[in-house]
């Protein structure tokens, strides 16, 4: 590893910043935060989604929700570069101070709400157009409160469903799930932006099946 790789601090791509681990501002905020739930970091599955809807587009002016936000980097993008109004949702509080940070850095303005995907309430969902989520789905015991919310989205008016992944299985078991009844998309993605990723995006929208 190269001497600027060691100390750089921050990435840009995508039209927008993170902040690195050895960022000041980072470790300022943990030695104050700390985030559980694998919170403590930005996940590479985000760039694959910011890159799939620079391709792809949003619907306009959408009322976007992303679902295990963490940093929240994937719905900034999705503020900054297609105007969408975004609420970060996470069960963790302690991402939110991350969140803000790069929401600031980035000029733009992001609602947070603190819920676990079970307790994400028909009446926030009912205000969305888009639901998003980046590696979400890690642990089998996320597997059935990720499609009962998926469902219970489409069922309140979401117009589109995003899940980026690398594609671990707990990943293809909501895939099967949804494709067996006819359901949505998957697509094998890659970017070369800011590193090289590769991985699986679920796309459902709610005219299909």
């Amino acid at each position: 590893m190269t001497m600027n790789k060691l100390l750089k601090k921050e990435i840009r791509a995508h039209g927008v910043r993170l902040l690195l681990s050895r960022h000041p501002e980072i470790r300022k905020l943990k030695r104050q935060h700390y985030p559980a739930f694998h919170g403590n970091k930005h996940w590479s599955s985000s760039w694959l989604l910011m890159d799939y809807i620079g391709h792809k587009g949003l619907p306009k002016k959408a009322h976007l929700m992303e679902v295990g936000c963490g940093w929240g980097l994937a719905g900034i993008y999705c503020a900054k570069k297609h105007g969408a109004i975004v609420t970060g949702v996470d069960k963790d509080p302690d991402v939110f101070p991350y969140l803000r940070l790069h929401a600031d850095i980035n000029r733009e303005e992001i609602t947070t709400l603190k819920a676990d995907l079970r307790k994400i309430k028909k009446k926030d969902l009912k205000q969305m157009d888009v639901l998003i989520g980046a590696d979400i789905c890690f642990w089998d015991n996320m597997v059935d409160p990720l499609r009962k919310l998926i469902q219970k989205a489409l069922k309140n008016g979401v117009r589109q469903v995003l899940i980026s992944d690398p594609g671990r299985p707990t990943f293809e078991k909501i895939v099967d799930f949804f494709s067996k009844r006819g359901i949505g998309e998957v697509y094998d993605w890659d970017t070369r932006r800011p590193k090289s990723i590769a991985g699986r995006i679920l796309r459902i929208d709610s005219n299909s099946g």
